[in-house]
């Protein structure tokens, strides 16, 4: 794209380009402010592009303010908090992170990118009450060797969102970091969370916890959003509220697909409520893997396979098969120093899932495909 001016902090501007310090003393006293209500769009912000193509969701000045207010409340972030996180601001988890520590009066460390080693020097070094993080950053810090020796007394929690993290990983993350590690689910969407685990209530493993304040959340089975489930049945998680957006920027069929005419967003999720409203996340309704008849949820075997000791990470997905459609695959990185076999693998498999749900193949990778964010895309694994 053409640039029409190039504007350069200081006053000593490089060639073809203007002085900030010069601009600022030619401008005029005058200030014209332009009326905003919360109802207007406040940013345009695109999805990961996990399961599909990037769409623009439009977010309002409510949405995105509310969502960090009942974030920062359910986390009671204070002005006595530190944070570290290596979130991207412009991402809209990084997005409540930034204005929580901004709400509440507390400090903001910033990554400019996520380093295992540099986050844990921060934690140490700012005593840091509060990190922010995808599972993928939480599975590198375990894996470095030394993190037994490391004083991070100051944590009082930490929180995980982006995708589901295997409960295996979270109690070995709570067990190393000496804190609770309280789960959040949300989206692009809904300007950021949608439910999570308030801080004085304690974390369910396992579960995202329940809806922000004034943010309602339901089952409904995958083909009526009409119907509501029962607790403890498996279907899609919609999502009602102040948060949600106003819609797909310049795609309207891709909005009226989202966003029911009574204001229920769906989000793409297979879910459960227990009687107590708090959701478990089954997997993504995109994600799943249909063989031979059978259903596969990739979130259920890679929870599995995470809890053997010799796993980093691991990341589950569809392959096409002749006779039976789709088979599971499970590409798995081992932590340095670990070694294991794929029959070992399966054999661990065996012990926990049904026969089908067993993956018919491992690939032991160096990493995994991931996003900007750190999410792990499984549409490239098969790449």
């Amino acid at each position: 794209m053409p640039l029409d001016h190039l504007i350069v902090y200081g006053n000593a501007p490089a060639a073809g380009a203007h002085a900030l310090d010069e601009l600022i003393g030619r401008a005029s006293d005058k200030f014209e402010m332009v009326a905003r209500t919360p109802e207007d769009i406040s940013t345009i912000g695109y999805t990961s592009g996990t399961t599909g193509h990037p769409k623009g969701a439009m977010l309002t000045h409510r949405a995105v303010i509310y969502n960090s207010v009942m974030t920062a409340t359910m986390h009671v972030r204070t002005v006595a908090d530190t944070v570290v996180t290596a979130l991207p601001c412009a991402h809209v988890y990084g997005n409540i992170v930034m204005n929580g520590a901004l709400i509440s009066g507390g400090t903001l460390v910033l990554m400019e990118r996520f380093d295992a080693e540099e986050a844990l020097r921060l934690l140490v070094k700012h005593r840091a009450t509060l990190f922010d993080g995808v599972p993928t950053m939480y599975m590198y810090m375990l894996a470095l060797p030394g993190i037994e020796g490391l004083d991070l007394s100051g944590l009082s929690r930490c929180t995980v969102g982006g995708q589901t993290m295997p409960v295996a990983k979270m109690q070995e993350v709570e067990q190393r970091f000496g804190c609770p590690l309280l789960e959040l689910w949300g989206m692009t969407e809904i300007a950021g969370c949608g439910t999570t685990h308030p801080f004085y209530a304690g974390s369910r493993l396992g579960s995202i916890g329940i809806g922000l304040p004034g943010v309602e959340c339901r089952i409904a089975t995958a083909d009526d959003a009409r119907r509501t489930l029962a607790s403890a049945e498996v279907g899609e998680l919609l999502v009602r509220g102040p948060i949600v957006m106003k819609g797909y920027y310049g795609n309207e069929a891709a909005t009226r697909e989202a966003i029911e005419p009574d204001g229920w967003l769906h989000t793409g999720d297979l879910a459960r409520m227990d009687e107590e409203g708090y959701i478990s996340i089954v997997d993504r309704k995109k994600d799943m893997i249909l063989t031979a008849g059978y259903n596969i949820y990739p979130a259920e075997v890679e929870r599995v396979i995470a809890a053997h000791p010799a796993v980093a990470m691991v990341a589950v997905g569809g392959v096409p098969d002749p006779l039976k459609g789709e088979i599971a695959k499970a590409y798995v990185v081992l932590k340095p120093g670990s070694s294991v076999s794929a029959d070992e693998i399966v054999s661990h498999c065996r012990r926990d899932l049904a026969a089908y749900k067993v993956p018919r193949a491992v690939a032991f990778v160096g990493d995994l495909p991931k996003t900007s964010t750190g999410k792990i895309m499984r549409r490239a694994l098969k790449d």
